[in-house]
């Protein structure tokens, strides 16, 4: 039987889609087996690459704003799990990073899942993590798919991402902090 260690040691040495990452293969991935809350992202972006650590950066500082938690909670490997879609940074396209990685889902997600059961709460943060852990129960859109978090509540909530790239989707969608942030600080301070 397969172990969330054995596994980890596996996907950090991947190199499996290695000729088609601009900056070379660096997974990031974060999973301990007690967690009870699962962060998925997209990719990692350029300085995520570059530290190692994700959401090191300014969409991490809002996602951790909008958990209402702090840096030592959130990188507490044993309390919170953080696997984006693609664990290396794909490179930059015309208008930001361009997608994760299709081959990394195929090859690794379906096996990261089976070890996360203790998971109590899953944010699901953009269009790639909602198509991937959501299927047929997405929205056309990624604005009526987190209108709709309450479908998907309390096991799951959709958020767009959180990149300062977004503040014009905030501000013409303010019942998003208003609605959906005060329920998530609260269920996550109880799993906490």
């Amino acid at each position: 039987m397969e172990t969330l260690t054995t596994l980890l040691t596996e996907i950090r040495a991947c190199t499996l889609c290695a000729d088609q990452l601009p900056d070379g293969p660096r997974p990031v991935v974060r999973a301990f087996d007690s967690a009870r809350i699962l962060v998925v992202g997209q990719a990692p972006g350029r300085r995520v690459h570059e530290s190692g650590i994700p959401f090191n950066d300014p969409s991490g500082d809002r996602l951790r704003d909008w958990m209402g938690i702090d840096r030592d909670i959130f990188y507490d490997e044993s309390r919170i799990n953080i696997i984006p879609m693609g664990f290396c940074y794909p490179g930059t396209g015309k208008s930001g990073d361009l997608p994760p990685r299709p081959e990394c889902a195929d090859a690794w997600r379906g096996r990261l899942m089976k070890q996360m059961s203790k998971v109590e709460l899953t944010l699901i943060i953009g269009q790639y993590a909602m198509d991937w852990h959501l299927r047929d129960r997405r929205k056309k859109t990624v604005t009526e798919t987190v209108k709709a978090w309450q479908d998907y509540w309390p096991d799951q909530i959709v958020l767009p991402h959180p990149s300062p790239r977004n503040n014009i989707w905030l501000k013409r969608n303010d019942w998003f902090e208003k609605d959906v942030i005060p329920p998530l600080q609260k269920r996550i301070k109880e799993l906490l």
